[in-house]
């Protein structure tokens, strides 16, 4: 069974804001008091955070599907529906968030460092947060927005400072198990570690971690054996150090040979040139690894590299060994420029962005911005007076008069965001007349109907004033 995943597809859902309530507050002997209705809640992100105590991207190799929770709707009284809960995912340190075509989106570098991966749609408005001097009883509300859904791609890149590079069975599993206290599994055939080991070495004051990267041959990079998969854990490791096998039973392969490989490979791969290296002679234990290591280490160091001859199994050369790297560790990190403080750039829009765009197309004029798609996808096109208030807030934003300079007709289709999903209506010359119908902008018919007993008190009144004007004309004889 799997155990360790460094690579999957995450498909991440956020929360839809809860609707707004269109409600009307009525009590005894006043039954419409005024509008009352409650904003909806904000729907839950989806927010993915470094956790030091995970691993391995495997819980969401089984189960890749991720959804925020939804906002409530608002409700009478005044009552705003309550917010989405946000869904925080933790990942292991030196994930990498990329988008379906390869972009990165974020490098999650360091514990508690977060990215939103998806973000909960904004509550829509309920008619009391809507109502205004002008508009006194609004008899409609703003819908919720959905929220985001994104289809996301996790690759893990381990942070170490030091990998341990070679063939397969050269010895890396045996030499990190020694050089501390990782407890990888050890055996004498192809392939044993199937994941990459971490270790965290003490060298005087310093400390350091070290990962064994397995399955590089030839053909590595381009996806033979485990090469492809765990390459890309090296990418974050300060130096590299090379375990040759001096003591191989290939006939075919020697140390210099199996350098010449793995070094094409990591070049292959590609972003590795600059970094410092050391060469492990290791299994010098064996009598033929000892002669061996003699013959090539001139060779070695003729080529610029630092050599050092070690047998993990004799416990030799390895402080010589961990006090090399730790200094290698050091420099790196003393080279690496300091962080600084987060510097907060302020960008004013331009006097003359409008906020959205115009296009002619074949047939319509679309209309792209953020406002615009956002009040579309609040609006509730069932009801006449929000489509009045959505036009007016067109109107008002400059959209009618970006169509006429467009060359826009009486009658020509328009249509208000993306192409796989936008809202087509025919453009009339003037947008505020859509909430003609519903009589002056701020009333509410409803106001205007007479109450049951004030009609009839009226009628009553209307009577006895007839009764009386009949009764003053009469002439006695």
């Amino acid at each position: 069974m799997t155990t360790f995943v460094d690579r999957v597809e995450l498909h991440v859902a956020a929360g839809n804001g809860g609707h707004g309530c269109a409600s009307v507050h009525r009590e005894k002997f006043k039954p419409l008091g005024g509008p009352d209705g409650g904003n909806g809640g904000r729907g839950g992100d989806v927010i993915l955070t470094v956790d030091q105590s995970v691993t391995t991207l495997l819980d969401y190799h089984h189960s890749p599907h991720r959804k925020a929770t939804n906002g409530k709707p608002g409700e009478g009284g005044n009552r705003s529906g309550k917010d989405g809960q946000d869904l925080v995912l933790p990942v292991p340190d030196g994930t990498v968030v990329l988008d379906g075509a390869g972009n990165v989106l974020a490098d999650l570098v360091g514990h508690g460092t977060s990215y939103v991966a998806a973000q909960g749609g904004r509550g829509g408005l309920g008619n009391a947060a809507l109502a205004s001097a002008r508009r006194k009883a609004p008899g409609f509300a703003l819908l919720g927005e959905p929220g985001d859904l994104q289809d996301i791609h996790l690759e893990l890149k381990t942070v170490a400072d030091v990998a341990l590079v070679g063939y397969p069975s050269a010895g890396k599993s045996s030499l990190i198990s020694v050089l501390s206290a990782a407890k990888p599994k050890i055996a004498d055939y192809p392939f044993t570690t199937l994941v990459p080991n971490l270790g965290v070495v003490t060298a005087g004051s310093t400390v350091y971690t070290v990962a064994d990267v397995p399955g590089l041959i030839p053909g590595a990079s381009q996806g033979k054996g485990l090469g492809l998969e765990f390459l890309r854990h090296v990418e974050r490791c300060s130096v590299l150090v090379h375990v040759l096998d001096t003591a191989t039973l290939e006939s075919e392969r020697d140390p210099l040979s199996d350098l010449d490989v793995i070094e094409a490979e990591l070049s292959e791969y590609g972003g590795l040139d600059r970094r410092p290296r050391i060469v492990v002679l290791n299994k010098i234990d064996v009598p033929d690894g000892k002669d061996l290591a003699d013959m090539v280490r001139p060779d070695l160091e003729a080529r610029g590299y630092r050599v050092f001859e070690v047998s993990a199994v004799a416990h030799t050369g390895l402080r010589e060994l961990s006090f090399a790297l730790a200094e290698l560790v050091a420099g790196a990190r003393a080279a690496r420029p300091k962080e600084e403080a987060t510097r907060i750039v302020i960008r004013p829009k331009a006097v003359d962005d409008a906020g959205f765009t115009v296009t002619r197309e074949e047939d319509v004029f679309r209309v792209r911005g953020e406002k615009p798609e956002r009040w579309v996808r609040q609006t509730d096109f069932n009801n006449d007076e929000a489509v009045g208030y959505l036009a007016d807030r067109l109107n008002r934003l400059g959209v009618e008069e970006r169509l006429m300079k467009a060359g826009a007709r009486h009658g020509d289709g328009v249509a208000i965001g993306p192409e796989d999903n936008a809202v087509v209506f025919d453009w009339e010359p003037s947008m505020s007349a859509g909430a003609e119908m519903l009589g002056r902008r701020g009333e509410d018919h409803r106001f205007e109907e007479p109450r049951p007993a004030a009609q009839r008190r009226r009628d009553r009144e209307a009577e006895r004033d007839d009764a009386q004007q009949e009764f003053d004309g009469f002439e006695p004889f």
